[in-house]
């Protein structure tokens, strides 16, 4: 493999056999970091078809950054720089294709990657067959789009966020997805878009101001849990009789949570679903 070296960026790449290979193949393993230079801003992007995922704050004097285990035969790293916009590509890329996806192919790729608690952080994120933890803690978050395909997603808020975040955005195929902590995002906005699998909202955390949820569901479970203390609004498209949550009151197509005129903070959620099952569990 043929190491690339640029001003500020140092990429590392050494064949090695993975403890996870099959029958007798093998894993690359791959790193590339570039350090801080006083960026204000970075806008990360990360493409992952298909393994194990770890994303999460790393050192301060580091801007970014990759170590990979990959199956060098049908992918090749993904890190592109781009400074003029301080912009980040980071993850896999197919051989065969030139796109992200893993195909058949049933190695134990992992990727991890970090990003500097200091830069505000404008992070997108596609996974494909993939298990992802993502402990957003400890960063200063701008905004978020998370797009998975038949995976499995933890999304962590460990901490407060330090700053606002405008936006968060989950789109969800058939996937297991969990977003633990939304209380701590302090992202005025939250959207979720999803066809089947599981889901679970979870604003636990410091809340700081009143937020919004945009949620549709297709098929499948979508599960809310919302600290009690909270006063929550419920617009749905359409009536749905099979949507009873304890501790509302239903006028036509708006559910009002009995503390919604006392409450300090308030969520405020727009749902639209067809087929799907919608539950709200009250934190204490």
């Amino acid at each position: 493999m043929r190491a690339l070296v640029l001003p500020g960026l140092l990429s590392v790449g050494m064949a090695a056999t993975g403890a996870g290979a099959l029958e007798g193949q093998s894993l690359k393993h791959y790193s590339t970091t570039r350090q801080f230079h006083g960026e204000v801003r970075l806008a990360a992007k990360i493409e992952f078809g298909g393994g194990t995922l770890n994303v999460g704050a790393g050192a301060p004097g580091s801007l970014y950054a990759m170590q990979l285990s990959y199956d060098a035969e049908r992918f090749q790293p993904v890190s592109r720089w781009e400074s003029g916009t301080s912009t980040v590509t980071l993850g896999l890329a197919s051989r065969d294709k030139g796109t992200v996806g893993v195909g058949g192919t049933k190695q134990d790729q992992v990727a991890d990657v970090q990003f500097s608690p200091q830069a505000d952080l404008n992070l997108s994120m596609a996974t494909g067959a993939a298990k992802s933890v993502v402990d957003l803690g400890g960063l200063r978050l701008s905004s978020l789009v998370v797009e998975t395909g038949a995976s499995q997603t933890e999304v962590r808020f460990s901490k407060r966020n330090a700053m606002r975040c405008t936006a968060a955005e989950f789109r969800a195929g058939v996937a297991e997805l969990t977003v633990v902590g939304l209380g701590n995002s302090l992202c005025d906005r939250v959207s979720f878009e999803g066809g089947m699998g599981s889901v679970v909202l979870d604003y636990s955390g410091a809340w700081t101001a009143d937020a919004k949820l945009e949620a549709t569901l297709a098929v499948g479970g979508l599960t809310l849990r919302i600290p009690r203390a909270v006063g929550v609004t419920i617009t749905t498209e359409q009536f749905l009789a099979s949507f009873q949550p304890a501790g509302f009151t239903r006028q036509g197509n708006r559910y009002t949570s009995s503390n919604n005129a006392t409450a300090a903070r308030h969520l405020d959620i727009a749902l639209t679903t067809s087929l799907g099952g919608v539950t709200v569990e009250w934190l204490d």
